[in-house]
């Protein structure tokens, strides 16, 4: 067997399951797995950085989660919408102007934040940089499809690319933090906006492995949005609890750390939870997996409610950071049995828009969990804001249970086209 992977011969045999090494080892796929790494960094950077910045020109934390949930709800709207001009007119063709409009709605926005502007000029700024953020993990995911297309590389592929995001998440806030704390209240919001302008036009550079447009195919025709199909929209519900987990974290942790007299442990602390994140999946990656993906996720979902709802009960730095830890190892599993399912429930020619709507439900519940935390470290105690993780995950939990028998894949018998534009046939069981 050859040493590389590619779409010309993927490798079918189940005998065993392949791993990270053959997965990198795919033709072609470092040259959008550098660049694709360098421009999303950024995202893992914005809110903290936002939150910071904000709080310290106003002096209220409900002001930064109401700046921060604007730029959340307004990528959340967005994303889908990119995902689907991506999948008909290119990623370099929303890639590029949306960069540019990022970098320039950033450095607006922290301007604004530093010249003590009204709070309504904040929000109105921060509508256009939320809208703006590029969807490159989406778009790396697509390319995966266009690289793997009928390889059991696929699962492997979506544990990495969640791997990765965390790595992302361990790195941002720590580096947010650092910038804030250490540099300037505005130097992580004009290092994210920097980064987001020099990682995106790179990745979008790199023209030879984004998926082919094609413009008919009964894809499109039976497909108009990835949000059709019953099981995407239950999806969307778990991962807006994530995504609480994420906002109620950032929000909590730099109120906590603010309360103790030690702010720059907040990138600590959430990098641990990151870090248990990033490590969870590179083992869900790494295992063979014979439980259906549904069940799991009912099962490492409840887990996740369960350890999101200690949070509040932890009173110091080391307590703090071993619930965080254990909460951030329950994520990854969600995430990437999600992702998974997508796999097998959405055509092709609909894929990328499908992972944009699952990264906005984490971008919309993480605004939303930014809003409401803010207001309870504001209105009642210090660490008010863990209650948010709990409430969200539970929530979301109750609406998997109830509705997990929509999360099934396509009918068997039809086809789905593995990768965006590249219509080879695979049968889903």
């Amino acid at each position: 067997m050859a040493s590389t992977v590619t779409s010309e011969s993927p490798r079918t045999s189940g005998s065993s399951r392949p791993g990270y090494g053959q997965l990198l080892r795919t033709r072609g796929a470092w040259t959008f797995l550098l660049p694709g790494f360098a421009a999303r960094q950024p995202f893992a950077m914005l809110t903290l950085s936002l939150v910071l910045l904000v709080q310290h020109t106003t002096g209220s934390y409900g002001a930064a989660g109401a700046v921060a949930a604007v730029t959340g709800v307004s990528m959340a709207l967005f994303a889908p919408l990119t995902g689907r001009l991506a999948d008909r007119h290119g990623q370099r063709a929303v890639l590029v102007p949306g960069v540019l409009v990022h970098t320039l709605a950033g450095l607006s926005l922290t301007a604004l934040a530093l010249t003590d502007s009204p709070l309504w000029t904040l929000f109105a700024a921060a509508v256009p940089t939320g809208a703006s953020v590029p969807q490159t993990g989406p778009m790396v995911r697509a390319r995966w499809g266009v690289k793997l297309q009928g390889s059991p590389l696929m699962t492997t592929a979506a544990a990495f690319e969640s791997v990765t995001d965390e790595l992302t998440f361990v790195l941002g806030p720590l580096l947010a933090t650092a910038l804030c704390t250490t540099v300037d209240p505005a130097a992580g919001l004009l290092t994210e906006a920097a980064l987001t302008l020099i990682g995106g036009l790179l990745f979008a550079a790199q023209k030879s492995t984004q998926p082919a447009v094609r413009l008919e195919g009964p894809a499109r025709v039976k497909h108009a949005s990835a949000v059709s199909v019953p099981g995407v929209r239950v999806l969307i519900v778990a991962f807006l609890g994530i995504g609480s987990v994420f906002g109620g974290l950032q929000v909590a942790l730099a109120a906590f750390t603010e309360s103790i007299g030690e702010p720059g442990l907040n990138g600590v602390l959430y990098g641990t939870f990151a870090a248990g994140n990033m490590l969870s999946g590179i083992v869900c990656g790494a295992i063979a997996w014979k439980t259906a993906p549904r069940r799991r996720l009912v099962i490492g979902y409840t887990a996740l409610a369960l350890t999101a709802s200690g949070l509040w009960a932890a009173d110091s730095v080391v307590a703090l950071a071993g619930v965080g830890l254990l909460v951030g190892m329950c994520v990854a599993p969600a995430l990437i049995t999600g992702y998974t399912l997508v796999d097998g429930m959405v055509p092709a020619g609909a894929r990328t828009e499908a992972f944009t709507w699952l990264t906005g439900a984490v971008a919309l519940g993480q605004a939303a969990a930014v809003t409401v935390a803010g207001q309870l470290e504001d209105r009642l105690w210090d660490g008010a804001g863990f209650l948010v993780p709990m409430g969200g995950t539970l929530l979301a939990l109750a609406t998997l249970v109830a509705l997990r028998s929509r999360l099934v894949p396509r009918p068997a018998g039809r086809t789905v086209a593995r990768g965006v534009g590249h219509r080879v046939p695979l049968a889903v069981d």
